[in-house]
């Protein structure tokens, strides 16, 4: 191993807390947690900005009995729901929607230690609470050309009930819908290719009887699926989160969209707008205005100004700078 891989490797050890073994978890020592949100703060689950953060899911060929990080969430959230006496369970399986290159979805399924540990959990603690958190693919990259190992970046959200089903069972539905199509399509297929039998006319016929030949009517063409890029994906996202907020409607959703379309990160769109920096100014009047969204958080006015400053030093913004002196 080089000294360029040992550095990057190391660096994810520290970002990951010392990537010590999770095999034999303290239960005790997460009791002082006040809430499952306040862990995924404070264990930085969703990395330093709180959006998402890589994991080492495979260290290659020679990654000898190395322990995979990419269940250090799921096994964090477990052993908080067993230290409120409480039992985590699975509810929802993934779909990896949220990974958008279709190459890095594949390669994902085919890998144990990512799919056993994404999808959504819910715990009931034996006061009566019960809360469900969703641990979703958001990409995957390799670490570094020198070596083999290969890191999945992880979405880590605590989400209500209908939120869980609105997510998931949305999805399901929507693959649903897209294998029914297919298979109508092959149905329409078939019913153009079979072979027309003729009905055989005596000769002696043909002037007593002449028949009408039936033009068979040509199935209707499906309009193709549009698959969106990345860039409208955000764009849309951001669209529909600004219009809402501006209505005064719909704002959980309207910050669940703001959210997305930041978590796609910077994006080069059409017109030179930098969509990426406007949803995250979104993002950070959410947490400050919106209660039923800001909740979710630990800290959301800490969260917001984080965000701002980011936009404000990396990106220049100015409405991320006014609006970052107007927090008190």
């Amino acid at each position: 191993m080089n000294l360029k891989t040992f550095i990057l490797i190391g660096g994810i050890g520290i970002a990951l807390h010392g990537c010590t073994s999770l095999d034999h978890l303290n239960v005790d020592s997460f009791k002082s947690y006040a809430s499952p949100q306040e862990l995924i703060t404070q264990k930085k689950l969703n990395g330093q900005n709180g959006d998402a953060q890589e994991y080492v899911y495979s260290w290659g060929a020679h990654g000898g009995d190395k322990e995979v990080q990419s269940l250090y969430p799921k096994k964090y959230l477990s052993a908080y729901c067993a230290a409120k006496g409480g039992k985590f369970s699975p509810v929802y399986k993934s779909s990896m929607s949220l990974v958008k290159d279709h190459w890095a979805k594949k390669l994902l399924a085919t890998y144990s230690s990512v799919k056993l540990g994404i999808g959504a959990y819910r715990c009931v603690q034996s006061d009566g609470q019960n809360w469900i958190v969703s641990i979703e693919p958001v990409a995957e990259r390799k670490l570094d050309e020198a070596n083999e190992t290969r890191v999945v970046k992880l979405q880590t959200r605590i989400m209500s009930l209908d939120e869980s089903k609105k997510f998931y069972e949305n999805i399901g539905s929507a693959n649903n819908v897209v294998a029914k199509k297919k298979n109508n399509n092959n149905q329409v297929v078939k019913a153009v290719t079979a072979p027309v039998v003729e009905k055989v006319v005596p000769l002696k016929n043909i002037e007593a009887k002449k028949e009408t030949k039936q033009i068979p009517e040509l199935p209707i063409k499906q309009p193709e699926k549009v698959i969106e890029t990345p860039q409208q994906q955000q764009l849309k996202a951001y669209v529909v989160a600004r219009r809402d907020l501006a209505n005064g409607k719909n704002q959980v959703n309207a910050c669940n969209n703001a959210q997305y379309a930041y978590n796609l990160g910077k994006l080069q769109n059409a017109g030179g707008t930098n969509v990426y920096a406007e949803s995250g100014v979104l993002v950070a009047r959410c947490l400050i205005n919106v209660p039923s969204y800001s909740s979710r958080f630990a800290n959301p006015k800490v969260r917001a100004k984080t965000i701002l400053q980011s936009l404000a030093s990396n990106q220049n913004h100015a409405g991320a700078k006014h609006l970052l002196s107007q927090i008190k």
